[in-house]
């Protein structure tokens, strides 16, 4: 049996340094060393969301990172989500549940944070109870110290479980002297003495060129440089949030089939279209671009954190009449989630669940009516698609019942229930996120497009394996892991 380890946990100088992705690499890291990892984050904001084994809630990448460490996810991974719902609004998730919509103000000065940080802490003790070591991942920086006495994330977290603290800077950002000394100078000296090592993040060039420069950060704050990691591009791991979608905006390309997903203000759940991008016979592309729809072979209409003020946008832009008339040049519309219902006749929201107007008429390509309920259902599903016998699998989490007025339903849940709305072919909408992971649905869309493919099916489960396997790899490569094993058998 396998010794306990210390926790680690993975913080950053800023936002997007690449904690998640860190964190994902060493729990996997520790799993293929025999032990038992499990991934932490107290607080997350996001709206890349999964809805775990127990039909709870929690960020994306707290799942992403129990998929690494071979385990399914749990809300307790993630027991505090916040879900943006506009620049001033999020909604907030309590261990898996959401408790109601705050604006930043009021969550961050009108919350007991003592109640919200134990409730955060029962969940750490209770994955801790099963797991060894438990991998924790702060958010945005820790020298933050106008917040350093709202924080129920990052240092306090530490302090309270003794974790070894190892902080992610992004060299490619540029100004990691800076950012790294300056980060570590306005940490109190308790929370410094914490952080047992840097690591240096998405490296460009040769790394023997920054062998001076680790000399140099190491005399400068005294803590070792634990790791140089190289910037990867042949490594695919779902990202943490949106900001990876400003790299995926492109335009049709001839001689395969174009896919575009509509660039919503309030998108969600962006991750659904992993697969489709690994696909050679397909081109996917996120757009706001009017003409760029009307272009495409597909149009998906993703899933949004507010569908009414989505829906709005789209009329106000003009992207609703490049939609309709995509579907009227005959190419295919396809909807999930809050897509789903944009696309249908109407939508109620008679609780002012997402706001102030409570009807909204739809885009009238499905024949479904949808009221929003303050109820959201969070549940892992398997399904059959249209008349295929294979066994898909996806999951669901939105606030709302849609009512089918026509057409018929597009799956068949493994409980009996009906899913989603099927008119053609070319349009249809579903609520099952995750719905584009499956080779039936792949190989429909492909046939309907009326593009010659050779669609070669492969195992998502295997895929995504082998890349948590090439990442631990990378990471083996580029830091001292004995150096981390020894700070994690140390009792301080």
């Amino acid at each position: 049996m396998n010794q306990t380890l210390r926790p680690i946990m993975f913080v950053g100088t800023g936002s997007d340094v690449g904690k998640s992705i860190i964190n994902a690499g060493f729990c996997r890291i520790f799993k293929q060393d025999g032990y038992s990892p499990a991934p932490f984050k107290a607080q997350n904001m996001s709206l890349n969301s999964f809805a775990g084994i127990d039909g709870l809630e929690l960020g994306r990448a707290q799942a992403v990172q129990a998929e690494a460490c071979g385990i399914e996810p749990l809300s307790q991974m993630n027991p505090i989500l916040l879900k943006p719902t506009s620049n001033q609004n999020a909604q907030v998730v309590l261990n898996g549940k959401p408790i109601g919509n705050h604006s930043a103000k009021e969550y961050f000065l009108g919350t007991n944070r003592d109640a919200l940080f134990g409730e955060a802490m029962s969940a750490y003790y209770w994955l801790a109870e099963q797991y060894n070591p438990m991998v924790i991942e702060g958010a945005g920086s820790i020298s933050e110290i106008n917040l350093r006495d709202k924080d129920i994330t990052n240092m306090r977290v530490a302090l309270e479980v003794n974790s070894a603290v190892i902080l992610v800077a992004d060299i490619d950002r540029g100004g990691v002297f800076g950012s790294v000394f300056g980060t570590l100078e306005l940490l109190p000296p308790e929370e410094r003495a914490l952080v047992k090592g840097i690591l240096i993040n998405k490296f460009r060039g040769d790394i023997d060129l920054f062998t001076e420069g680790k000399r140099m950060m190491e005399e400068l704050t005294g803590v070792p440089v634990i790791g140089v990691v190289p910037y990867f591009r042949d490594i695919h791991i779902d990202d943490e949030d949106s900001v990876a979608i400003d790299h995926k905006a492109g335009k049709t390309q001839a001689g395969k089939v174009n896919i575009a997903v509509v660039l919503l203000r309030h998108m969600s759940n962006f991750t659904d279209f992993n697969v489709l991008e690994r696909v050679p016979e397909i081109n996917l592309f996120y757009t706001a671009n009017p003409e760029e729809i009307e272009q495409a072979d597909v149009v998906v209409i993703p899933g949004s954190k507010n569908t009414i003020a989505d829906l709005d946008n789209l009329r106000k832009t003009g992207l609703a009449k490049a939609i309709l008339n995509s579907q009227v040049k005959g190419h295919s519309v396809y909807g999930i989630c809050g897509g789903y219902q944009m696309m249908g006749s109407e939508i109620h929201d008679p609780n002012q669940v997402e706001g102030l107007v409570t009807f909204m008429p739809g885009l009238g390509l499905l024949p479904v009516v949808t009221t929003l309920t303050n109820e959201k259902r969070t549940v892992q599903s398997e399904f059959t698609f249209r008349n295929e016998t294979d066994l898909c699998r996806g999951y669901e989490i939105h606030m709302g019942e849609t009512e089918l007025k026509g057409g018929s339903p597009l799956a068949q849940l493994s409980t009996g229930q009906p899913d989603g709305c099927f008119v053609n072919e070319k349009t249809w909408g579903t609520y099952l996120h995750g719905v584009f992971d499956n080779v039936a649905v792949i190989q429909s869309i492909l046939k309907t497009s009326g593009k010659d493919t050779a669609f070669q099916e492969f195992d998502y489960n295997e895929y995504k394996n082998k890349h948590y396997d090439k990442l631990a790899a990378l990471l083996r490569e580029s830091c001292d892991i004995e150096y981390v094993y020894r700070v994690l058998k140390e009792s301080d």
